[in-house]
């Protein structure tokens, strides 16, 4: 495999971008070696500056549920362009997106559009702070809300990859408001209310964890935590960054059975464009300026490319429902030859998958919170990274990741990716 290109462009990268790379987890730290720039992706499939091929298992950190580039999504986003890529003004498809939006998500009354999930995560935060006006909120070990200041408080994802669980830079005054429990402990939860009693503005979990591997949360704790937030008058925020979309056309409270008060959403709402959103009870949301005296504003929120595109995803979504029929049938089938394959091997490595995100842990041990998943072998898992690599499968350059299925992988994408899962693992172990 020839990487030559990338590695000169990753030299010239390091001169003028912080690590080279415009988000920590793309820099292969924690896998070793250097990233691979990518120049063009169409359908399963990535290709690098060198002209190798991969079968893409990240799209994007979740939003291609239809493959890169899907000619709907390129046809959406040239007839904006067309009429002008940003006004700083409203436009009609910001109505038609909310509108759908609400459609499809029963819990969203109203929504709010932004342009990132650590935007909308922040917002959420702030709106169910303003709105009861407490201070402090509750939030898991591992699970990693962006990177606003209070929620780098032992995140997931790239602080968790690379062992900065609490960023510096974050001031001890934001750190106090932020209370941590562990995930699918519902005791540790009612712990911290007890001891923090009607100070408690909200609860935000990503409700199928992403970001220190797959970890669904428990029916028990989903319905133990909408308990207690309707008992305590906590805001529930569900984190759906992520899970949106992704894992069910409802998102992981669909899967879950549980309806939460707030709910962000990110990646999948703009097919892939620089997009996010929260929202949920009217009540809540009424309170954000300008109908309420709760601060969020963003010049380029609800910007027409993004708007014109996440319409299209979404009318595809809600016109084509069989799709989650389709990605739970391929994603079925390719867990059950990766666990063919450790069968073989004589391993019984964990494997969580929830729909069409899954992820393999280099432990024994069932991974059901932050403190079972960081038992993986990270050291493994980058061997084996690189063994994928090499056989044209490209995952996520850190252990603590999904990994992501989409419409378009073909059959012969699937035997390719358990062929090479085999032989990866035969080759370190």
């Amino acid at each position: 495999m020839n990487i030559k290109r990338s590695e000169e462009l990753f030299k010239e990268a390091q001169k003028y971008i912080p690590g080279g790379v415009n988000s920590p987890v793309r820099a292969f730290k924690s896998v070793g070696g250097n990233p691979l720039f990518i120049s063009k992706g169409h359908g399963s499939k990535m290709t690098d500056v060198d002209g190798n091929e991969y079968i893409d298992y990240i799209g994007s950190w979740g939003p291609h549920i239809f493959g890169h580039n899907p000619d709907f999504v390129k046809d959406a986003l040239y007839n904006a362009i067309e009429n002008g890529v940003s006004f700083g003004a409203p436009t009609e498809i910001e109505i038609k997106m909310a509108k759908l939006v609400t459609e499809i998500i029963p819990s969203l009354e109203m929504v709010r559009m932004v342009n990132s999930g650590t935007e909308a995560t922040m917002s959420a935060v702030r709106a169910a702070r303003g709105y009861t006006g407490r201070e402090k909120f509750i939030k898991f070990e591992g699970c990693y809300h962006g990177h606003a200041d209070y929620f780098l408080i032992k995140a997931g994802s790239g602080a968790l990859t690379l062992g900065v669980p609490t960023s510096p830079g974050v001031t001890t005054g934001n750190a106090k408001d932020t209370l941590m429990a562990d995930f699918n402990d519902l005791e540790s939860v009612k712990k911290l209310v007890s001891e923090n009693k009607n100070e408690i503005a909200a609860i935000i979990v990503e409700p199928i964890a992403g970001n220190m591997g797959v970890v669904r949360m428990s029916d028990e704790f989903a319905k133990g935590l909408r308990q207690i937030c309707d008992e305590e008058g906590i805001v529930l925020i569900f984190d759906e960054v992520m899970t949106g979309f992704r894992v069910a056309k409802g998102g992981a409270q669909e899967v879950l059975g549980i309806k939460p008060d707030l709910s962000t959403f990110g990646k999948i709402i703009g097919g892939g464009l620089p997009v996010g959103a929260f929202g949920g009870k009217k009540e809540i949301m009424e309170r954000i300026a300008p109908s309420g005296p709760i601060y969020q504003a963003g010049t380029l929120s609800g910007n027409p490319l993004a708007m014109s595109v996440g319409y299209a995803v979404l009318s595809y979504i809600k016109e084509n429902s069989k799709i989650y029929e389709l990605l739970e049938e391929k994603s079925v089938y390719l867990e059950k030859g990766m666990k063919e394959n450790l069968e073989r091997l004589g391993k019984n490595y964990a494997m969580n998958r929830v729909g069409s995100m899954s992820c393999m842990f280099f432990t024994e041990e069932e991974v059901t919170d932050f403190k079972t998943a960081v038992k993986s072998n990270t050291e493994l898992y980058g061997k084996y990274f690189h063994e994928m690599l090499k056989r044209g499968i490209y995952l996520a350059p850190a252990q603590f990741e999904a990994m992501f299925v989409s419409s378009v992988h073909s059959k012969e994408d699937l035997d390719k990716t358990i062929d090479a899962h085999y032989e990866s693992l035969k080759a370190i172990l």
